[in-house]
């Protein structure tokens, strides 16, 4: 598990690079990587997310809030505003999670600690600061460490209860393996009677997919193509393809 300073301190940095973007970005520029959004929504929806994780941290929730009730939950109009609007969210997100300690609140598994929320808006922050640098064409790399943990995440998410028997069928082992050094990176993805079962480590896949820690955080995501130069695929390309397209972010 990272460091919770470590996850606070993406936070912090995705969002300040998403700042900058935004200013010098149309507000009306459709997101390509999310099509039903504009780039307002994307920074909208951004700084609310990490005023939402604050406030169920800082008040201890033991249940959900309103998504659209938080405090300043509401992008400001005069452009010029927008940057620190971004940046005091997750000013606001980490200074409650620093000061939560032990104590428990909601998270999306059950009560848990203020750490999840570190980890799961270290990652949704950085897959959202992608989606603004590819708005503007520009090639998005998330740190190596940062990736693997993002993608052990996600197929944390994977694994829970629900209809996922579609994503991979029974018997089939997709092979997820990160090539950075010095990063511990690799799974086995394995379809089910009752679902998916991920499994850390090395093993054989029916299809094996490998490359940089960002580039195949990014693709599981849906945020890079399968095709991408970075990436390297064996075996059976039609097993990834369905495994995509039942698994968005």
């Amino acid at each position: 598990m990272i460091d919770t300073d470590r996850l606070l301190a993406e936070v912090e940095g995705s969002t300040g690079t998403l700042a900058d973007v935004a200013g010098r970005t149309d507000p009306a520029t459709q997101v390509p990587t999310c099509p039903d959004w504009t780039f307002r929504q994307l920074i909208t929806h951004v700084g609310r997310a990490h005023r939402w994780a604050a406030t169920i941290v800082a008040t201890r929730a033991a249940e959900p809030i309103p998504f659209r009730e938080v405090p300043d939950g509401r992008l400001p109009d005069d452009p010029a505003d927008r940057p620190d609007w971004l940046r005091r969210g997750a000013e606001q997100l980490t200074g409650a999670v620093q000061g939560a300690g032990n104590d428990t609140m909601w998270t999306h598994f059950g009560p848990g600690q203020a750490s999840y929320w570190a980890r799961r808006m270290a990652h949704e922050t950085a897959v959202h600061r992608a989606d603004g640098q590819i708005t503007l064409g520009m090639r998005p790399v998330i740190d190596p460490v940062i990736a693997a943990d993002g993608i052990d995440e996600w197929l944390g998410f994977s694994t829970e209860p629900g209809d996922r028997t579609a994503a991979l069928p029974e018997g089939k082992v997709l092979h997820l393996h990160t090539t950075d050094a010095g990063v511990d990176g690799e799974w086995l993805v394995r379809g089910g009677p009752d679902g998916i079962v991920v499994t850390p480590g090395h093993g054989k896949g029916d299809t094996a997919v490998r490359g940089p820690a960002s580039a195949l955080m990014l693709l599981l995501v849906r945020r890079l193509p399968p095709d991408d130069p970075a990436v390297e695929i064996i075996g059976d390309r039609a097993l990834l393809d369905g495994w995509l397209g039942a698994t968005p972010f």
